[in-house]
């Protein structure tokens, strides 16, 4: 008798370890990431709001303030920053200043030296969020993040480090409230949306504080890059480039603000309380 056909059996499921698998593995790690990103701009948030409110003796312009260019080469000495020409001095606003918003305005301008190095790093941390999509972790557009993770490195890493009153002026400050504030609800908001539902109450806030946050922050930042077109009488290549910079940043922040607009009535307008999950996450 001819030997009886066995029947195929499908493979068996691959075996999950205590109920660790691959899926798990990433949305603790983008939970981790999310956690430590709120952490981190909790910091610099709660330094500068110390800073900018609390009573202390009437703040300098002592040079030299410690940059985030300072870390590295104290470790790598090799490593000198460009140089790059820095003559400006803080705007002289406080002349037309009422006296008890003077103090206030002087803290304002010195904020970098107490809140510059840590935002730089930081903010450095996004380009992780690069690497999300790169890998698949997070479904984003990817022209829009590297869009937006490199303006910001722009910002601490070349106009903050290198121009003396883009770190004097006090737009830097209302720069980094906005940024922590803004980024403090979106890093926390994707760390719950990973597990859970998340409350309304930071729903709301995720898509409602943009009104007057992006505003802010991007005005910030683009009248940050004016002011250093300022000194000199000829321009230079890298003037250019920052003009083009300052020019680029109006559109830039119109496009953002209406996909801001957009989002808000679809997850508010419709009264959606629940949001996308771990893909969604950065």
């Amino acid at each position: 008798m001819p030997p009886r056909k066995q029947k195929d059996t499908p493979p068996a499921p691959p075996t999950k370890v205590a109920g660790f698998d691959k899926e798990t593995a990433i949305k603790y790690y983008l939970a981790a990431y999310n956690v430590v990103s709120t952490l981190g701009w909790s910091y610099i948030l709660v330094t500068l709001l110390a800073h900018l409110l609390i009573p202390t003796a009437q703040p300098t312009f002592a040079q030299p303030i410690a940059k985030a260019s300072s870390t590295i080469t104290r470790y790598l000495p090799f490593l000198k920053s460009s140089p790059i020409l820095n003559k400006s001095t803080p705007v002289q606003i406080k002349t037309i200043l009422p006296p008890f918003l003077i103090p206030y305005f002087l803290r304002a301008c010195t904020a970098y030296g107490k809140v510059g190095e840590r935002t730089a790093w930081v903010q450095t941390l996004a380009v992780l969020e690069i690497v999300h999509v790169l890998l698949g972790f997070v479904k984003s557009a990817i022209q829009t993040t590297v869009m937006q993770v490199f303006s910001r490195l722009a910002l601490v890493w070349y106009i903050a480090e290198n121009f003396e009153v883009a770190r004097n002026n006090p737009l830097y400050s209302s720069m980094v409230l906005a940024w922590s504030v803004t980024e403090i609800i979106r890093y926390s908001f994707y760390a719950i949306s990973l597990f859970t539902q998340v409350p309304y109450p930071l729903l709301y806030l995720r898509y409602t504080t943009f009104y007057i946050l992006y505003p802010i922050g991007a005005g910030s930042e683009a009248f940050l890059i004016y002011s250093t077109l300022l000194s000199g009488s000829s321009w230079t290549l890298g003037d250019y480039f920052r003009g083009t910079l300052f020019l680029v940043w109006w559109p830039s922040l119109y496009i953002l603000y209406t996909h801001m607009i957009k989002q808000r009535r679809k997850v508010l307008g419709t009264g959606q309380g629940n949001v996308v999950g771990s893909k969604k996450a950065q």
